[in-house]
């Protein structure tokens, strides 16, 4: 009886576990392995999971049926979850770029009510992770395992004011004056610029 309730404690655990991840399908396509007598056909899936609240992962899984390579490719992004800092809970700390291969991305913070404005696969990765304002572009190769290498090596580059007035020795407030000042100056200028435009025009 008691074993019984340990399993059943067991199951409980993996599926309140399963419960708090989003999942997204991110590519899927046909695959053939050559052996003895022909070719054997299957299909590779490329999945991104993520709990929407700083933790994502992707992973890739093969089988002859759909079905199966997805769950396998899920499997395997659960194994390599990693953790991003997040701003307020809905956007980057900063900007920060990526590389994989022949394939490059730009990730940009953005101010609340932005959105999330980026391609398919890394929209997929953006909406698992928990961001919710965000400015992705993606050069080069548009393979999509290449852009979600690519991502997942700009984020693992993403630092949280902690860890950067740490390497810096300040504060962690002096450090987040710093930046409110240059945001400031920053959309100062781009005032300036408007107003500017907008004489020109008006002349």
């Amino acid at each position: 009886m008691a074993d019984d309730n340990r399993r059943g404690g067991r199951r409980r655990d993996r599926d309140d576990e399963d419960n708090e991840f989003v999942d997204k399908l991110v590519h899927i396509n046909r695959v053939a392995k050559v052996v003895k007598g022909g070719r054997r056909f299957g299909f590779a899936a490329l999945v991104v999971v993520g709990d929407a609240k700083g933790r994502v992962g992707f992973g890739h899984g093969k089988a002859r049926e759909v079905p199966e390579a997805i769950r396998k490719a899920t499997e395997s992004a659960k194994r390599t979850l990693i953790r991003v800092p997040l701003r307020e809970g809905r956007t980057l700390h900063h900007d920060v770029s990526g590389r994989w291969g022949a394939g490059k991305v730009f990730l940009r913070a953005a101010p609340a009510g932005t959105g999330i404005i980026a391609g398919g696969p890394m929209r997929a990765v953006f909406e698992t992770l928990g961001v919710h304002d965000i400015v992705a572009k993606s050069l080069g190769s548009s393979n999509p395992y290449n852009m979600i290498r690519a991502t997942f090596e700009a984020l693992k580059d993403q630092d949280s004011p902690r860890a950067v007035a740490a390497r810096r020795g300040l504060k962690v407030s002096a450090l987040q004056a710093r930046r409110r000042d240059a945001e400031h100056e920053a959309a100062v200028e781009a005032g300036s610029d408007a107003d500017e435009g907008a004489e020109m025009v008006n002349a």
